[in-house]
Protein backbone atom coordinates (compact mmCIF):
# COMPACT_ATOMS: atom_id res chain seq x y z
CA UNK A 1 0.00 0.00 0.00
CA UNK A 2 1.37 3.28 -0.82
CA UNK A 3 1.54 6.11 1.20
CA UNK A 4 0.42 9.44 0.49
CA UNK A 5 2.83 11.57 -0.06
CA UNK A 6 5.48 8.61 -1.47
CA UNK A 7 5.55 10.58 -4.81
CA UNK A 8 6.84 13.70 -3.05
CA UNK A 9 10.42 14.12 -2.85
CA UNK A 10 11.18 17.25 -0.57
CA UNK A 11 14.90 18.90 0.06
CA UNK A 12 15.41 19.57 3.73
CA UNK A 13 17.88 22.77 3.69
CA UNK A 14 16.50 23.55 7.27
CA UNK A 15 18.45 23.52 10.94
CA UNK A 16 17.20 23.49 14.28
CA UNK A 17 14.10 22.70 14.73
CA UNK A 18 11.26 24.55 12.92
CA UNK A 19 12.05 23.46 9.48
CA UNK A 20 13.26 19.77 10.37
CA UNK A 21 9.91 19.24 12.02
CA UNK A 22 7.94 20.34 8.66
CA UNK A 23 9.98 17.99 6.45
CA UNK A 24 9.77 15.15 9.02
CA UNK A 25 5.62 15.62 8.92
CA UNK A 26 5.89 15.08 5.14
CA UNK A 27 8.53 12.25 5.23
CA UNK A 28 5.46 10.63 8.14
CA UNK A 29 3.37 10.76 5.08
CA UNK A 30 5.32 8.81 2.95
CA UNK A 31 7.44 11.75 1.12
CA UNK A 32 11.24 11.12 -0.03
CA UNK A 33 12.89 13.96 2.54
CA UNK A 34 16.37 14.10 1.44
CA UNK A 35 18.15 16.47 4.36
CA UNK A 36 20.70 18.84 2.92
CA UNK A 37 23.47 19.56 5.74
CA UNK A 38 26.75 21.48 5.99
CA UNK A 39 30.04 19.36 6.58
CA UNK A 40 29.47 19.92 10.31
CA UNK A 41 25.68 19.10 10.36
CA UNK A 42 23.14 20.21 11.67
CA UNK A 43 23.13 22.62 14.59
CA UNK A 44 21.01 20.33 16.63
CA UNK A 45 23.20 17.43 16.13
CA UNK A 46 25.51 19.46 19.25
CA UNK A 47 22.99 20.66 21.34
CA UNK A 48 23.22 18.24 24.47
CA UNK A 49 23.28 16.75 26.95
CA UNK A 50 21.77 14.08 26.81
CA UNK A 51 23.58 12.65 24.01
CA UNK A 52 23.79 8.68 23.42
CA UNK A 53 26.91 7.20 22.39
CA UNK A 54 27.13 3.53 20.48
CA UNK A 55 28.07 0.94 22.20
CA UNK A 56 30.67 -0.15 20.02
CA UNK A 57 31.67 4.06 19.21
CA UNK A 58 35.55 2.71 20.60
CA UNK A 59 35.75 -0.26 17.98
CA UNK A 60 33.97 1.75 15.16
CA UNK A 61 34.65 5.00 15.73
CA UNK A 62 31.35 6.38 15.26
CA UNK A 63 29.95 9.67 16.48
CA UNK A 64 28.01 9.84 19.44
CA UNK A 65 23.87 10.94 19.22
CA UNK A 66 22.06 13.84 20.04
CA UNK A 67 18.76 13.23 21.54
CA UNK A 68 17.41 16.76 20.33
CA UNK A 69 18.76 15.73 16.37
CA UNK A 70 17.17 12.57 16.99
CA UNK A 71 13.90 13.86 18.44
CA UNK A 72 13.14 15.86 15.37
CA UNK A 73 14.53 14.23 12.05
CA UNK A 74 13.57 10.68 11.56
CA UNK A 75 12.30 9.60 7.68
CA UNK A 76 14.98 11.39 6.33
CA UNK A 77 18.15 10.87 4.18
CA UNK A 78 20.93 13.22 4.96
CA UNK A 79 23.79 14.51 2.33
CA UNK A 80 26.34 16.86 3.41
CA UNK A 81 27.43 19.48 0.89
CA UNK A 82 29.32 22.57 1.20
CA UNK A 83 27.28 25.09 -0.23
CA UNK A 84 29.46 27.41 -1.19
CA UNK A 85 31.44 25.31 -2.85
CA UNK A 86 30.51 25.25 -6.81
CA UNK A 87 30.39 21.67 -7.48
CA UNK A 88 28.06 20.90 -4.60
CA UNK A 89 25.84 24.24 -5.93
CA UNK A 90 25.41 22.28 -8.97
CA UNK A 91 24.80 19.06 -6.53
CA UNK A 92 22.13 21.21 -5.28
CA UNK A 93 20.83 22.02 -8.35
CA UNK A 94 20.10 18.47 -9.74
CA UNK A 95 18.51 18.02 -6.26
CA UNK A 96 16.27 20.85 -6.81
CA UNK A 97 15.38 19.67 -10.63
CA UNK A 98 14.33 16.31 -9.05
CA UNK A 99 12.43 18.26 -6.05
CA UNK A 100 8.81 18.79 -4.92
CA UNK A 101 9.52 20.89 -2.30
CA UNK A 102 12.48 22.48 -1.04
CA UNK A 103 12.40 24.00 2.30
CA UNK A 104 14.42 26.84 3.81
CA UNK A 105 15.10 28.64 7.13
CA UNK A 106 18.15 30.51 6.60
CA UNK A 107 18.42 34.41 7.48
CA UNK A 108 16.10 36.26 4.96
CA UNK A 109 18.52 36.66 1.88
CA UNK A 110 21.20 33.75 2.63
CA UNK A 111 20.02 31.55 0.00
CA UNK A 112 20.06 34.54 -2.86
CA UNK A 113 23.68 34.79 -1.56
CA UNK A 114 24.32 31.27 -2.24
CA UNK A 115 23.27 31.68 -5.76
CA UNK A 116 19.46 30.30 -5.07
CA UNK A 117 17.33 32.76 -5.03
CA UNK A 118 13.70 31.82 -5.99
CA UNK A 119 13.69 33.25 -9.23
CA UNK A 120 16.45 30.81 -10.30
CA UNK A 121 14.42 27.77 -7.92
CA UNK A 122 11.52 28.14 -10.42
CA UNK A 123 14.01 28.16 -13.50
CA UNK A 124 15.33 24.88 -12.48
CA UNK A 125 12.18 23.74 -11.62
CA UNK A 126 8.85 26.02 -12.35
CA UNK A 127 6.90 23.11 -9.97
CA UNK A 128 8.98 23.42 -7.13
CA UNK A 129 7.09 24.53 -4.28
CA UNK A 130 9.50 26.51 -1.84
CA UNK A 131 8.89 27.14 1.81
CA UNK A 132 10.55 29.67 4.05
CA UNK A 133 10.43 29.53 7.36
CA UNK A 134 11.77 33.03 9.03
CA UNK A 135 11.72 34.29 12.70
CA UNK A 136 9.96 37.15 12.43
CA UNK A 137 8.06 37.59 8.90
CA UNK A 138 10.48 37.60 5.29
CA UNK A 139 10.04 41.30 5.08
CA UNK A 140 8.99 44.33 7.22
CA UNK A 141 11.13 46.49 9.55
CA UNK A 142 12.35 43.40 11.34
CA UNK A 143 12.82 41.55 9.15
CA UNK A 144 16.28 40.26 9.24
CA UNK A 145 16.55 39.44 12.87
CA UNK A 146 17.32 35.53 13.85
CA UNK A 147 14.79 33.29 15.18
CA UNK A 148 15.27 31.25 18.19
CA UNK A 149 12.14 29.73 19.91
CA UNK A 150 12.55 31.77 23.37
CA UNK A 151 12.77 34.99 21.54
CA UNK A 152 9.75 34.53 19.69
CA UNK A 153 7.83 32.76 22.80
CA UNK A 154 8.79 36.19 24.18
CA UNK A 155 8.24 38.37 20.98
CA UNK A 156 5.08 36.72 20.18
CA UNK A 157 3.56 37.48 23.75
CA UNK A 158 3.03 34.02 24.95
CA UNK A 159 5.12 34.10 27.69
CA UNK A 160 3.23 36.84 28.78
CA UNK A 161 0.21 34.19 29.73
CA UNK A 162 2.01 31.43 30.70
CA UNK A 163 3.58 30.87 34.77
CA UNK A 164 2.16 31.80 38.17
CA UNK A 165 4.41 34.80 38.90
CA UNK A 166 6.79 35.69 36.47
CA UNK A 167 6.71 35.02 32.42
CA UNK A 168 7.83 31.39 31.50
CA UNK A 169 8.28 29.78 28.32
CA UNK A 170 6.42 26.66 27.59
CA UNK A 171 8.44 23.39 28.30
CA UNK A 172 9.15 22.60 24.77
CA UNK A 173 9.88 24.78 22.12
CA UNK A 174 6.60 25.41 21.02
CA UNK A 175 6.88 28.49 18.86
CA UNK A 176 9.51 26.65 16.86
CA UNK A 177 7.34 23.58 16.23
CA UNK A 178 4.10 25.65 15.61
CA UNK A 179 6.00 26.90 12.84
CA UNK A 180 6.99 23.82 11.56
CA UNK A 181 3.42 22.29 11.63
CA UNK A 182 1.95 25.71 9.76
CA UNK A 183 4.75 25.37 7.25
CA UNK A 184 3.94 21.64 6.67
CA UNK A 185 0.30 22.62 6.18
CA UNK A 186 1.10 25.38 3.75
CA UNK A 187 3.42 23.16 1.49
CA UNK A 188 0.39 20.65 1.59
CA UNK A 189 -2.13 23.18 0.29
CA UNK A 190 0.24 24.07 -2.39
CA UNK A 191 0.97 21.07 -3.67
CA UNK A 192 -2.94 20.48 -4.05
CA UNK A 193 -2.77 23.49 -5.77
CA UNK A 194 -0.43 22.92 -7.85
CA UNK A 195 -2.74 19.85 -9.52
CA UNK A 196 -4.67 22.18 -10.92
CA UNK A 197 -2.38 25.04 -12.11
CA UNK A 198 1.12 22.19 -12.71
CA UNK A 199 3.16 25.64 -11.19
CA UNK A 200 4.61 26.14 -7.90
CA UNK A 201 4.67 28.72 -5.44
CA UNK A 202 6.46 30.30 -2.30
CA UNK A 203 4.80 29.39 1.18
CA UNK A 204 6.00 31.84 3.61
CA UNK A 205 5.88 31.22 7.91
CA UNK A 206 7.50 32.08 10.73
CA UNK A 207 7.49 31.65 14.32
CA UNK A 208 6.27 35.44 15.13
CA UNK A 209 2.91 34.11 12.74
CA UNK A 210 2.59 31.10 14.74
CA UNK A 211 2.33 32.75 17.91
CA UNK A 212 0.16 35.54 16.92
CA UNK A 213 -1.52 32.28 15.28
CA UNK A 214 -2.42 30.94 18.49
CA UNK A 215 -3.04 33.18 20.54
CA UNK A 216 -6.68 32.17 20.23
CA UNK A 217 -9.49 33.77 23.41
CA UNK A 218 -6.41 35.57 24.91
CA UNK A 219 -5.60 37.51 21.93
CA UNK A 220 -9.48 38.61 20.82
CA UNK A 221 -9.79 39.44 24.44
CA UNK A 222 -7.23 42.14 23.51
CA UNK A 223 -8.67 42.75 20.05
CA UNK A 224 -12.21 43.45 20.32
CA UNK A 225 -12.79 44.07 24.42
CA UNK A 226 -9.48 45.90 24.80
CA UNK A 227 -8.06 44.19 27.74
CA UNK A 228 -4.80 43.00 28.22
CA UNK A 229 -4.34 39.28 29.19
CA UNK A 230 -1.96 38.49 31.83
CA UNK A 231 -0.29 35.36 33.67
CA UNK A 232 -2.71 32.53 33.42
CA UNK A 233 -1.17 30.21 35.89
CA UNK A 234 -2.96 26.95 36.05
CA UNK A 235 -6.16 27.85 35.50
CA UNK A 236 -8.67 28.99 32.71
CA UNK A 237 -8.55 32.73 32.53
CA UNK A 238 -12.43 32.59 31.57
CA UNK A 239 -13.57 29.26 33.29
CA UNK A 240 -14.22 27.93 36.41
CA UNK A 241 -13.71 25.90 38.16
CA UNK A 242 -11.29 24.61 35.06
CA UNK A 243 -7.76 24.09 36.37
CA UNK A 244 -5.27 21.92 38.19
CA UNK A 245 -6.13 21.73 41.76
CA UNK A 246 -4.78 20.54 45.57
CA UNK A 247 -5.69 16.88 46.35
CA UNK A 248 -4.02 15.24 49.84
CA UNK A 249 -1.50 13.23 47.39
CA UNK A 250 -1.26 14.93 43.50
CA UNK A 251 -2.61 17.64 41.99
CA UNK A 252 -6.15 16.79 40.15
CA UNK A 253 -6.66 18.64 36.91
CA UNK A 254 -10.81 19.69 36.73
CA UNK A 255 -12.42 20.74 33.67
CA UNK A 256 -15.82 21.86 34.60
CA UNK A 257 -16.57 23.77 31.03
CA UNK A 258 -20.43 23.97 30.97
CA UNK A 259 -23.04 24.90 33.50
CA UNK A 260 -23.91 21.29 33.84
CA UNK A 261 -20.87 19.77 34.45
CA UNK A 262 -20.49 22.83 37.17
CA UNK A 263 -23.96 20.89 38.32
CA UNK A 264 -21.91 17.80 38.30
CA UNK A 265 -19.23 18.60 40.08
CA UNK A 266 -21.24 20.78 42.75
CA UNK A 267 -23.27 17.41 43.52
CA UNK A 268 -21.00 14.94 43.71
CA UNK A 269 -18.91 17.27 46.42
CA UNK A 270 -21.49 18.77 48.23
CA UNK A 271 -21.31 22.47 46.95
CA UNK A 272 -24.55 24.52 46.50
CA UNK A 273 -24.26 25.48 42.48
CA UNK A 274 -26.24 28.54 42.99
CA UNK A 275 -24.65 29.57 46.15
CA UNK A 276 -23.39 33.26 46.17
CA UNK A 277 -20.64 34.03 44.02
CA UNK A 278 -20.37 30.55 42.32
CA UNK A 279 -24.17 31.00 40.79
CA UNK A 280 -22.58 31.30 37.08
CA UNK A 281 -19.62 30.89 35.15
CA UNK A 282 -19.05 34.80 35.28
CA UNK A 283 -19.00 34.85 38.74
CA UNK A 284 -16.97 31.84 39.47
CA UNK A 285 -14.43 33.39 37.26
CA UNK A 286 -14.86 36.53 39.36
CA UNK A 287 -14.38 35.02 42.66
CA UNK A 288 -11.61 32.15 41.67
CA UNK A 289 -9.72 32.53 44.60
CA UNK A 290 -12.75 31.64 46.87
CA UNK A 291 -13.99 28.94 44.28
CA UNK A 292 -10.32 27.50 44.41
CA UNK A 293 -10.19 27.46 47.98
CA UNK A 294 -13.34 26.04 48.70
CA UNK A 295 -12.68 23.12 46.05
CA UNK A 296 -8.74 22.12 47.45
CA UNK A 297 -10.28 22.06 51.06
CA UNK A 298 -13.27 19.78 50.13
CA UNK A 299 -10.16 17.67 48.37
CA UNK A 300 -7.69 18.33 50.97
CA UNK A 301 -8.28 14.77 52.67
CA UNK A 302 -9.12 13.12 49.31
CA UNK A 303 -6.21 10.59 47.70
CA UNK A 304 -6.28 12.09 43.79
CA UNK A 305 -7.07 8.23 42.64
CA UNK A 306 -10.09 8.32 44.43
CA UNK A 307 -10.87 11.62 43.38
CA UNK A 308 -10.37 11.05 40.27
CA UNK A 309 -12.24 8.10 40.34
CA UNK A 310 -15.58 10.08 41.76
CA UNK A 311 -15.52 12.99 39.31
CA UNK A 312 -15.22 9.70 36.49
CA UNK A 313 -18.58 8.57 38.14
CA UNK A 314 -19.67 11.93 38.03
CA UNK A 315 -19.04 12.46 34.66
CA UNK A 316 -16.91 15.64 34.92
CA UNK A 317 -13.68 15.67 32.67
CA UNK A 318 -10.64 15.39 34.96
CA UNK A 319 -6.66 13.88 34.77
CA UNK A 320 -3.71 13.69 36.25
CA UNK A 321 -0.59 15.74 35.79
CA UNK A 322 2.07 12.85 34.29
CA UNK A 323 5.67 12.91 33.88
CA UNK A 324 6.90 11.91 30.43
CA UNK A 325 8.00 8.14 31.40
CA UNK A 326 4.20 7.99 32.62
CA UNK A 327 3.03 9.14 29.99
CA UNK A 328 5.43 6.79 27.56
CA UNK A 329 4.17 4.33 29.66
CA UNK A 330 0.59 4.41 29.41
CA UNK A 331 -1.63 2.09 27.81
CA UNK A 332 -3.63 4.67 25.88
CA UNK A 333 -0.90 6.08 24.54
CA UNK A 334 0.22 2.72 23.45
CA UNK A 335 -2.78 2.16 22.16
CA UNK A 336 -2.49 5.07 19.90
CA UNK A 337 0.80 4.04 18.25
CA UNK A 338 2.36 6.91 19.44
CA UNK A 339 5.94 5.73 19.74
CA UNK A 340 8.04 4.17 17.04
CA UNK A 341 10.35 1.17 17.61
CA UNK A 342 13.33 1.84 14.73
CA UNK A 343 16.48 0.76 13.91
CA UNK A 344 19.45 3.69 13.91
CA UNK A 345 22.69 2.87 12.08
CA UNK A 346 24.69 3.13 14.69
CA UNK A 347 22.56 2.98 18.19
CA UNK A 348 20.97 -0.01 17.13
CA UNK A 349 16.97 -0.32 18.46
CA UNK A 350 15.88 3.31 19.77
CA UNK A 351 12.13 4.19 20.41
CA UNK A 352 10.97 8.04 19.55
CA UNK A 353 7.95 9.58 19.86
CA UNK A 354 5.98 9.57 16.47
CA UNK A 355 3.48 11.08 14.32
CA UNK A 356 0.50 12.42 15.66
CA UNK A 357 -2.02 11.24 12.49
CA UNK A 358 -3.85 7.64 11.99
CA UNK A 359 -5.63 6.78 9.24
CA UNK A 360 -8.71 4.25 8.94
CA UNK A 361 -6.59 1.97 6.78
CA UNK A 362 -2.86 2.87 8.24
CA UNK A 363 -3.75 2.85 11.93
CA UNK A 364 -0.40 3.51 13.50
CA UNK A 365 2.02 5.00 10.78
CA UNK A 366 0.98 7.96 9.66
CA UNK A 367 0.94 7.21 6.30
CA UNK A 368 4.16 5.28 6.16
CA UNK A 369 4.58 1.39 6.84
CA UNK A 370 7.76 1.62 8.03
CA UNK A 371 9.54 4.79 9.47
CA UNK A 372 13.08 5.25 9.41
CA UNK A 373 15.38 6.50 12.07
CA UNK A 374 16.87 9.98 11.68
CA UNK A 375 20.37 9.20 9.72
CA UNK A 376 23.72 10.05 10.77
CA UNK A 377 25.66 13.04 9.21
CA UNK A 378 25.75 12.17 5.77
CA UNK A 379 24.40 8.49 5.82
CA UNK A 380 23.58 8.54 2.25
CA UNK A 381 26.25 10.86 0.30
CA UNK A 382 26.98 8.10 -1.74
CA UNK A 383 23.74 6.52 -2.59
CA UNK A 384 22.38 9.86 -3.13
CA UNK A 385 25.06 11.19 -5.46
CA UNK A 386 24.95 7.97 -7.34
CA UNK A 387 20.91 8.31 -7.72
CA UNK A 388 22.11 11.97 -9.74
CA UNK A 389 24.27 10.13 -12.03
CA UNK A 390 21.81 7.35 -12.95
CA UNK A 391 20.72 9.75 -15.88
Amino acid sequence: MSAMLDDVLVLDLTRALAGPHAAMMLGDLGARVIKVESPTGDDTRGWGPPFVDPEDAAETGASRESTYFLSTNRNKESITLDLKDPADQDVLAKLVARADVLMENFRVGVLDRLGFPVERLHEINPRLIVLQITGFGHDGPEANRSGFDQIAQGEGGLMSLTGLTEPTKVGVPIADLLAGMNGAYGVVSALYERERTGKGRVVHTSLLAGMVGVHAFQGTKWTVAKEVPGLAGGHHPSIAPYGMFKSATAPVQIACGSEKLWQAFAKEFGIDPAGEGFATNAERVANRDALIETIEGLLADVDAETALARLDAAGVPAGKVRSLDDVYSWEQTLSQGLLLDVEHSTLGPIQLPGSPLRFDDNAHSGGREQHVAPPTLGQHNESIRAWLDED
